[in-house]
């Protein structure tokens, strides 16, 4: 192992410690489930803002946005970016406030018990659909971030895939099970600092090597489409092919799917105040934008470095930082620790959403379907050790489904989105801001959302180019106007469930 690789080893061991210390700390300040699964909704409107979007972006920030700007130009990724920026600050904006005030005031902690509670359904049926939403499309999820991690450890340091997979598998469990909630989101806010840096480093670096800024943009406008958002770029021939106005709205519905996603919803319900949301979305909204923005930066440049030969060309285009960081660590001790701490951002990026899912896929399964649907009666102190032990299961099963280091589990993640977002986000919208909605359409619209992603996926898609469009935008109109005919053609909410809409609705 060389001197830049002990030193890159060194800063993330010492990352990982921290992030354990954390969840230690936390662990004695979880009496109950309440603060495991929703922190005693004490979250300040900086730690909420920071922790939703580091859970939000995954390691899709410092590999897949860079990648696909590497490769295709700003077209495809550009369109990503400003869909993903609209949604995030379109749910701060209509839905985080009322959710926080909804879901405090019928003393709600878990998406599947808000569902449940708000519309009175007694059977639980509601809630164990939800719960089981979460757990199917979660689980593979939380396998697509340990793969993510035997990856990054397995490339730089030629460690054995499934040895690195597990060891950061048992970090992510040790401190997510340690402090639950709280450690997730404060770890989230570190998580996120280190993703910033990162980024900046990876950038100023980059530019250096790439010959300067006019070099990196005289490389990009040689390339026919590649600076063009309404054009492609082919790096196999060099071509250029149209970016359609039905593949610019399919690309724009990966904001839809913010509506649905249940580790950042309960952000929301976590915040302290909610009279600080206003905060927390601008600083969520300011911070999103940038960091997107340089992450796209980064993939334009880093073709700029290969142009200039820098770098070598890349076999993957989503290593991009990891090479870059690479590069960076050959000048010397103090640069190889600064690459070392770009490299724990990437781990953040992984990390940082994947303790969230484990919070949501545990509390779906301990306390919706457990809990809830079984209705087992278990004191504070049994309820946590069965939250943990849940959370440790699950974590066993997304390393078992990521046990093949050359399986496809990144592929899950568009779908899970997908899932997400159709099932459970027309059900919030219509829960927060249509008295009307009765748990009758919420059932029906959830399930016909979260069944169409499957459907138009596997068999719709296919059968005309106009029909191929992601698979999220479809699903998520299905499920809106299945839940809204289906509740129209039933009997209204009692007035109870009315009532309760009303004086939500008055809070401030």
């Amino acid at each position: 192992m060389t001197t830049a690789q002990i030193c890159i080893m060194i800063v993330i061991a010492a990352y990982l410690v921290v992030m354990v210390i954390i969840g230690a700390i936390f662990s004695k300040r979880t009496s109950n489930v309440g603060d495991f699964y929703l922190g005693g909704r004490k979250l300040g409107p900086i730690v909420t803002a920071m922790s939703a979007e580091a859970s939000d972006m995954s390691s899709y920030l410092l590999m897949g946005l860079p990648g696909l700007a590497y490769l295709s130009g700003v077209a495809d990724v550009g369109w990503t970016v400003i869909g993903l920026a609209v949604g995030t600050y379109l749910n701060w904006l209509i839905v985080a406030k009322k959710l926080r005030n909804y879901s405090d005031h019928i003393g709600a902690i878990t998406i599947p018990d808000y569902f449940s509670r708000r519309y009175k359904d007694n059977s639980r049926v509601l809630m164990a659909i939800a719960a089981v939403v979460i757990i199917v499309f979660f689980v593979p999820y939380t396998a697509s971030g340990f793969a993510a991690c035997g990856k990054l450890f397995g490339t730089l340091f030629g460690v054995d895939y499934h040895l690195a997979m597990i060891i950061s598998a048992i970090i992510i469990v040790g401190y997510t099970s340690l402090g639950g909630f709280n450690a997730a989101s404060t770890t989230d806010l570190i998580q996120s600092i280190i993703m910033t840096i990162a980024l900046i480093i990876v950038l100023i670096f980059g530019i250096n090597q790439a010959g300067g800024w006019d070099a990196v943009m005289l490389n990009a406008k040689s390339l026919s489409g590649y600076l063009d958002m309404f054009n492609t770029h082919n790096p196999e021939t060099g071509a250029s092919s149209p970016y359609g106005p039905i593949t610019i709205v399919s690309t724009l519905a990966w904001g839809l799917g913010y509506f649905g996603m249940p580790h950042i919803l309960l952000r929301f319900m976590a915040i302290k105040d909610a009279s600080k949301v206003k905060l927390s979305r601008r600083v969520a909204s300011i911070w999103v934008v940038i960091s997107m923005s340089i992450a796209v930066l980064i993939g334009i440049i880093g073709l700029g470095m290969v142009n200039n030969n820098a770098l070598a060309p890349l076999e993957d285009s989503e290593t991009i930082v990891i090479q870059i960081s690479t590069l960076l660590s050959q000048n010397g001790i103090f640069f190889a620790l600064i690459a070392g701490v770009i490299l724990a951002g990437i781990l953040a990026c992984t990390m940082s959403t994947s303790d969230s899912q484990l919070l949501a896929a545990s509390s779906s399964m301990s306390e919706n379907i457990l809990g809830g649907l079984f209705k087992l009666n278990l004191s504070e102190k049994a309820k946590m050790v069965v939250a943990r032990v849940v959370l440790i299961v699950i974590a066993v099963i997304g390393v078992v489904i990521a046990w093949d280091p050359n399986s496809s589990v990144f592929g899950i993640v568009s779908f899970a989105w997908a899932g997400f977002g159709a099932a459970f986000g027309p059900v919030m919208l219509l829960s927060l801001f249509w008295k009307r909605s009765n748990r009758y359409g919420a059932i029906a619209g959830m399930i016909a959302g979260g069944v169409m992603v499957f459907v138009w996926k596997y068999v719709i898609a296919g059968l005309a180019d106009i029909l191929n469009v992601y698979e999220l935008l479809p699903a998520f109109i299905i499920g809106l106007v299945v839940n809204v005919v289906v509740s129209l053609v039933t009997p209204a909410p009692e007035g109870e469930i009315v009532d309760t809409f009303d004086k939500v609705k008055a809070m401030k």
